[in-house]
């Protein structure tokens, strides 16, 4: 299981509709807004 970096679910990467590659990294999550949220400044998600 993945974590979601924007609210910190729980994410099955195998079967999410939602993902992303940022800077050779694969992230996931549990849904669009948080996808969104992400791609608008991923530094601020990765930094926790």
């Amino acid at each position: 299981m993945a974590i979601d970096p924007v609210c910190g679910m729980k994410v099955d990467e195998r079967t999410t509709r939602y993902s992303y590659a940022f800077q050779g990294t694969s992230y996931y999550f549990c849904c669009q807004h948080c996808l969104e949220t992400f791609k608008k400044d991923p530094a601020k998600y990765l930094k926790k």
